[in-house]
Order: structure tokens, then C-alpha cells, then sequence
């Protein structure tokens, strides 16, 4: 890492050092999963204004991973608000997982808004240990804006595997690192220790497709892309599907 990132990185702390001391005083973890749902559930509607292209086109093909009955089963993983149930196909039966609790009334008003889906239960649980389901039991897995803060990328993607029934299709769209010689890295660089306290463990600078290409899926189809978003940090974006 080099010297100016180190200098900055230490003007950007003593600027927050009173998030920085409620984290060290074990308070902050606690406001931040409160607060947080109400900040995703104000962000999220302008980031499916600003992606919703994006979002149908990714979602497109979802009803062709349905099982025999023609009905899509369907996990998706950090469900947070709900804020993907209006791109999925009618009848769609549609079970959550989330770590904070807090989202609950957030996503129960997102299902009575999609009265389209059939809404499974609602399960409050890490990606990386989603034991309360089934192995083989889905035909797809939704992750979107969350390989960001998970704590092992590898394990999740290891569950999504597992749950997914041979033939089905693990979905994501996650913000990401820039390319290192641009100027939106060195500022991703310089942000990453706040901006991961700032919003509940988010990182700026990871490489998810790594992880995505040793995930041992048959197949992958990924596209890296400069979303139309308002915050250039986390424009840099990529998108796509694995099957098993």
C-alpha cells in the first residue's frame, strides 16, 4: 500500500474518530443494525431506479430454471428490504435469508406489495451457515450487494452450491474493486476502513469474480460494467449467472 493511501487513510480516521470509538466501545455494531435497514430501504429505491434495466435483463430467464411443476422455487441470500421481489416471475416461491433481524417488517411490507410471489418464511441467518435449508431444495439463488460484506465469500458461495438442486442457478449483481490504475480505486484505496464501518461491514475493494470463477460452476456468465450510479465508488459492478 502506498504512502498517500496511509495519509489519507489516517486524515479520514481522525475525521471519524467517534465512529471509530463507539466500534471500539462495542456500541456501534449495535446502532448500526438498527439504523441501517432505514437507510437500505431509501437507497435501494434509488438504485432500482437507476439499475432496474440492468435488473430486468438479469433477471430475464429466471422462470426457465423452474422445476417440473413449473413453479420457481427461489432463496435469496441478504434479502435485506425485499427490493428484488418486483423483477421475479408470478408465482415464484420465494424464501429469505438475512444475519440482521431488523429487516423483518422492511421485507414483510416489500411481500405485501408483491402479492405476485409466494412468500416462504423469512429465515435470520449468515449466507455462510444457511443449515435450516434443504440441500438440492432450490432451483435458484439470488445474491445482490452482498459478496461486498459477507465474511467468507468462498463458504457462501459453498452453501448457495449445496441448496441449489443440480441445474440450478445461483444469480448476483455486486458492486466491486475498480481497475487499479484509476483514480476510483486510489479513492476505494484511501475510504475502505470507514466506509466498511459506515455501512455494516461493506467493502469497497474486493474482487468477487475471483471468487466466483474458482466457485466450480458449470457454467458462468459474467459481465463487468460502470453502473449508471449516482456514487462513483461503487460504480464498477459486475453481474451474471452460474449454473451448477
Amino acid at each position: 500500500m502506498t504512502l498517500p493511501i496511509l495519509v489519507l487513510r489516517l486524515v479520514v480516521g481522525i475525521l471519524a474518530f467517534p465512529m471509530y470509538l463507539l466500534n471500539l466501545l462495542g456500541v456501534w455494531n449495535w446502532i448500526c443494525k438498527r439504523c441501517f435497514p432505514y437507510f437500505l430501504l431509501r437507497f435501494t429505491v434509488i438504485y432500482n431506479e437507476q439499475m432496474a434495466s440492468k435488473k430486468k435483463e438479469l433477471f430475464s430467464n429466471l422462470q426457465e430454471f423452474a422445476g417440473p411443476s413449473g413453479k420457481l422455487s427461489l432463496l435469496e441470500v441478504g434479502c435485506g428490504t425485499g427490493a428484488n421481489f418486483k423483477f421475479y416471475p408470478p408465482g415464484c416461491r420465494v424464501t429469505c435469508v438475512d444475519p440482521n433481524p431488523n429487516f423483518e417488517k422492511f421485507l414483510f411490507k416489500s411481500v405485501s406489495e408483491n402479492r405476485q410471489l409466494q412468500f416462504e418464511r423469512f429465515v435470520v441467518a449468515a449466507g455462510e451457515n444457511m443449515h435450516q435449508v434443504a440441500d438440492g431444495s432450490m432451483d435458484a439463488v439470488v445474491c445482490t450487494l452482498v459478496l461486498c460484506s459477507v465474511e467468507n465469500q468462498g463458504k457462501i458461495l459453498r452453501e448457495v452450491c449445496r441448496v441449489l438442486r443440480p441445474g440450478g442457478a445461483f444469480y448476483f449483481m455486486e458492486h466491486v474493486a475498480d481497475k487499479p490504475s484509476t483514480w476510483n480505486y486510489f479513492w476505494q484505496q484511501v475510504l475502505d476502513p470507514a466506509w466498511y464501518l459506515l455501512f455494516d461491514g461493506c467493502n469497497l475493494t474486493r474482487e468477487s469474480w475471483k471468487t466466483l470463477e474458482q466457485a466450480g460452476f458449470s457454467k458462468l456468465k459474467l459481465q463487468h460494467i460502470q453502473a449508471p450510479l449516482s456514487w462513483t465508488l461503487v460504480r464498477p459492478h459486475i453481474y451474471g449467472y452460474a449454473v451448477k
